[in-house]
């Protein structure tokens, strides 16, 4: 029995993990579940699977729980940090910045850490990967390009050092096959209309500018060791073919699947076992597999975040705190869809000039706070 501690139980990943723990009641039991402020699914979740601890980041949300007799709270902005030191394997599914720190004190307990929460090794990578290292735990990819690869390895990340490329697919979210022009005026309403993935409002924009797909390059280089140069990638618009791995003698190995989370959960939660339960058989009749270049004159926010990835440190930290800013501002209908890369530029010409080594833990997060705050400033003056 695997005791679990879900960060972000009430958002997609973790509704859908709590969905893998369902099938294998012999095999996880969940330990602790933490939200922001939806407390609402939150107490449902608690009736149902009784864990040890909840955490709530939002106070006041957090005074209004009636927690059966034996769970534990934690509440404020350090509840999901203290949840993530409890014993257990580790599902990271917050957004954004605030899942850094969690995973940190997660390694720091010695908790393997399934990780959904992309800005984790986007703004955090060496120091993440080297702490993983020195205490001897591991990092378990949850999104499905990452997983996809990790299988095409045979989860096994030795083989890392003969691989010629790694080509990561992307559905090419609400806009793919838009031109420029095209995008100069929508909303965040068009962004949304994802055509294959049901993801929240960031995680959904950042597909639409591709942004996430460039995440997912800096991500890969830290998982698996490879460089950003050897990392390519092509818009696959089936979502069929989640990743594909190139070996130094041309071999090509792909991991195909119906596009459903449930399958890579299930693959990081089990590990080192395989599920054995099939929530969405792939059928080939009529199946179609197409695959393109993605342009990078339209998605100006994946050509960032390649050039930031062949420099790292302050420069990914900086890509992932100016974005964080911009599509939040952009969901809000303040800016407009191509000012998310332009205020993106504005923090990358500020702070990245010479050396961008990050030194630990501290380094990535005022990195962090002072990009947000020199972009939303800027947003702030010229946009009132």
């Amino acid at each position: 029995m695997k005791d679990l501690i879900i960060l972000g139980s009430t958002g997609s990943i973790g509704t859908q993990a709590l969905e893998v723990v369902r099938r294998y009641p012999s095999k996880l039991r969940v330990k602790g579940l933490c939200c922001d402020k939806n407390v609402e699914a939150l107490r449902r979740q608690i009736e149902e699977f009784r864990p040890e601890y909840v955490a709530v980041r939002d106070e006041k949300a957090a005074r209004s729980l009636e927690l059966p007799k034996g769970t534990a709270l934690f509440a404020g902005e350090d509840a999901p940090s203290e949840l993530a030191s409890q014993k257990g394997l580790v599902l990271n599914a917050l957004v954004g910045i605030s899942g850094l720190v969690p995973t940190m004190r997660a390694i720091a307990a010695g908790n393997d850490v399934a990780l959904a929460n992309k800005e984790t090794l986007v703004a955090g990578g060496d120091v993440v990967m080297n702490a993983a290292k020195q205490a001897g735990v591991k990092i378990l990819p949850v999104d499905s390009e990452h997983s996809a690869i990790w299988q095409c390895l045979s989860r096994d990340c030795a083989a890392a050092k003969e691989i010629s490329r790694i080509i990561l697919t992307a559905s090419g979210g609400a806009f793919r096959g838009r031109k420029r022009e095209e995008l100069q005026d929508v909303t965040i309403d068009d962004a949304l209309r994802h055509p294959t993935w049901n993801m929240g409002v960031k995680v959904t924009v950042d597909s639409a500018t591709m942004m996430n797909k460039g995440f997912e390059v800096i991500e890969a280089s830290h998982l698996f060791g490879t460089g950003a140069d050897r990392i390519d990638i092509v818009v696959h618009r089936q979502s069929v073919v989640h990743s594909m791995i190139e070996y130094a003698d041309g071999s090509i190995i792909a991991q195909l699947g119906f596009p459903d989370m449930r399958l890579p959960i299930q693959l990081a939660l089990l590990y080192p076992e395989r599920g054995d339960h099939c929530f969405a058989p792939l059928s080939f009749d009529a199946l179609r597999l197409d695959f393109e270049k993605p342009d990078l004159n339209v998605f100006e926010c994946l050509a960032l975040a390649l050039e930031c990835a062949s420099v790292g440190g302050k420069a990914t930290a900086v890509l992932n705190a100016a974005n964080e800013i911009a599509v939040d501002r952009f969901a809000k209908r303040q800016i407009k869809f191509y000012d998310i890369p332009y205020y993106i530029k504005r923090a990358l010409d500020k702070f990245c000039k010479g050396d961008c080594a990050l030194d630990g833990l501290d380094d990535v997060l005022v990195t962090d706070a002072e990009a947000k705050k020199f972009v939303a400033e800027i947003i702030g003056r010229e946009r009132v």
